[in-house]
């Protein structure tokens, strides 16, 4: 089981860390056609193949055709690059919409005739954001895991949070209530992440829209 540091390890993230070269190395001395994106690269794809479980630098670096040593001119330690990759498949979110000023928010358009209307503002834009959480714990199941075990603190994960608190704020909710609704969204996203294989999506977005009636009915008490 992954964790945030071995027992008696204290670390820092990677994302909050400068790496220098180390002392007594030259840049040229490091390893010919590796850099940290194409570790990084790497490291997701053999997640998404084989599974966190039997995840390890040596399994990386004969992936790579290099030593296991060589990784180390890139990152410090295995969890350094883990986080690393968790920021990297966050970075598969399609935000959209979700970015702009306007709130011009809306799930994807449905087929002609269909009759359903097409949901806008916060409840629509929290939707889309929703299911494609859902849509990247699917594809990279070991992302929850890495998620609970790490600070998630990359660009890509920090994107992520600031178009919740835009939707969050969207709803005119203040005080202890936003707190409220915004932990009730965090833990409803981070709960189906174990799930998210054996849920099918139909009961998922039935629990998202009682989710969002209960937020509705906070937001206009």
């Amino acid at each position: 089981m992954v964790t945030a540091a071995d027992p008696g390890e204290t670390r820092t993230s990677v994302w909050l860390v400068a790496r220098p070269t180390p002392p007594g190395r030259r840049r040229t001395e490091a390893p010919s056609g590796l850099d940290r994106e194409r570790i990084t690269a790497a490291t997701v794809r053999l997640l998404d193949a084989e599974g966190l479980a039997r995840f390890s630098m040596r399994r990386l670096a004969a992936g790579l055709g290099v030593t296991a040593m060589s990784l180390y001119w890139y990152v410090d330690t295995k969890h350094d690059l883990l986080e690393l990759a968790l920021d990297r498949a966050l970075g598969d979110l399609s935000l959209g919409d979700l970015s702009l000023g306007d709130l011009s928010l809306r799930e994807p358009a449905l087929p002609a005739g269909s009759g359903a209307p097409t949901e806008t503002g916060w409840p629509g834009g929290l939707k889309c954001l929703a299911r494609e959480y859902r849509r990247v714990l699917a594809d990279h199941p070991w992302v929850a895991p890495l998620s609970a075990a790490y600070p998630n603190i990359g660009p890509h994960a920090r994107a992520f949070d600031a178009a919740l608190q835009r939707l969050m704020d969207a709803t005119g909710l203040v005080g202890a209530t936003r707190t409220g609704a915004h932990l009730a969204v965090r833990q409803f996203l981070h709960g189906c992440g174990g799930a998210v294989r054996r849920t099918p999506e139909g009961d998922f977005c039935l629990a998202l829209d009682v989710l969002i009636a209960g937020i509705e009915a906070q937001a206009t008490a």
